[in-house]
């Protein structure tokens, strides 16, 4: 029998211990290119496989809560337009007067400040005038004359009784009486407009003491709003020395943009926000509108007038006023349901069951509790018009979270 050995049948033999660890080494680096190979073909990008970030203008509320927010389609409604003016407090130009020196002068006295009341006939102050002692003189000679002429007269009556003149005579001087008196009464004019009072008048005329100043005189109950005068200053005929007010009635004017003026008329209802009175609400009617438009703001000048009795409105007070026009039908969502955000006027849209989504809007002034829709909405459109503050809540708190 042969004794050759079959190593094919022979048991295996167990392998070095490199080898294994080299053959296992090879199976991990095929396990790992093979996982590469698929992930580049098959994985998709990280930016692809990101989720798409929510609307932050949507909130979707829990059907708990959807029973707190009332939602009623965009329609039509009778409101009354309202426009805002933006005006300020005026003195009544009606009861206003400018006051100044009748003759040219140096002012010598001072009487009267700002924001003190003065009466009709009040000495504002005083001037010292050539003119004055010029028109003194003049009629002092009037007076002088009138009482010659007056001699005359009554000489020439006795003379014509006698039969020593003519009646012709006695014409002339009474023509030459006649007048003497006319250019008495002028110079006594001259002196009343010059600002002489009329005791100094009567003391020229019977004892010729002449007076040494010209007086600025009010001419109108009131406060001085205005002066323009110092003591030693050169004063001109003309020069509004002094501005005296009656402000127990004021004007509220404002200007009305060209496009909206049509739509004002004399006559109209106005209310009247004045801020400085914590925003108390004064009622008034159109007085004026503005027949040329300003080539500056392209804006016509609207005025009402306003009692003023408590002297509460100063001039140059900022007002808003308020003008109702006509009632007519237009598209209108409550006032309550309007939101403001980032300066503008915003209303929530029921987008689906729960859901709903911050639309911007252009609204008009409120009236009557409704806002005119002017663009932005289509009649029918789902609103939010009860709880669309706290829904709006609700919608900063989801996009904080």
């Amino acid at each position: 029998m042969s004794s050759t050995f079959d190593s094919s049948l022979s048991p295996a033999r167990p392998r070095p211990r490199a080898a294994v660890s080299a053959l296992a080494l090879a199976g991990l680096m095929l396990l790992t290119l093979t996982l590469a190979g698929c992930g580049r073909s098959d994985a998709p990008p990280p930016a692809a496989a990101a989720a798409a970030p929510a609307d932050p203008m949507e909130v979707v509320v829990p059907p708990g809560m959807a029973a707190r927010f009332k939602t009623a389609p965009l329609s039509t409604a009778e409101i009354a337009p309202i426009q805002e003016v933006a005006g300020r407090i005026e003195a009544n130009d009606r009861l206003v007067a400018r006051i100044g020196a009748s003759v040219t002068g140096r002012v010598t006295e001072v009487l009267a400040e700002v924001g003190d009341r003065v009466r009709p006939g009040q000495v504002l102050a005083r001037v010292a005038s050539p003119e004055l002692t010029t028109a003194q003189l003049a009629y002092l000679r009037a007076h002088a004359a009138t009482a010659q002429a007056e001699r005359a007269v009554e000489r020439a009556r006795q003379l014509i009784q006698a039969d020593v003149i003519g009646s012709a005579e006695q014409q002339r001087r009474e023509s030459e009486l006649a007048i003497a008196r006319a250019e008495l009464r002028a110079a006594g004019d001259q002196l009343r407009l010059i600002g002489l009072p009329g005791g100094a008048v009567e003391r020229l005329r019977e004892q010729g003491t002449l007076h040494p100043h010209a007086a600025v005189v009010a001419t109108l109950a009131g406060v001085v709003i205005e002066r323009k005068l110092s003591s030693g200053q050169v004063a001109q005929p003309g020069d509004p020395l002094f501005t005296v007010a009656d402000l127990g009635n004021v004007w509220v004017v404002g200007a009305l943009p060209e496009q909206a003026a049509r739509s004002v008329q004399a006559g109209q209802a106005v209310e009247i926000e004045v801020p400085a009175l914590a925003g108390r609400q004064l009622a008034g009617r159109i007085v004026h509108v503005g027949d040329t438009v300003s080539p500056e703001t392209r804006s016509v000048t609207i005025r009402t007038q306003v009692d003023n009795a408590q002297r509460e409105l100063k001039p140059q007070m900022l007002a808003t006023m308020r003008i109702e026009g006509a009632a007519r039908r237009t598209l209108a969502v409550p006032a309550v349901a309007v939101v403001r955000e980032n300066d503008r006027d915003h209303v929530f849209v029921k987008q689906a069951d729960n859901r709903y989504r911050l639309a911007p809007i252009e609204l008009g002034a409120a009236s009557g509790g409704l806002r005119p829709v002017l663009g932005g909405l289509a009649e029918g459109t789902e609103l939010v018009v009860e709880g669309a503050f706290h829904l709006n809540n609700e919608r900063k708190r989801a996009e904080l979270e």
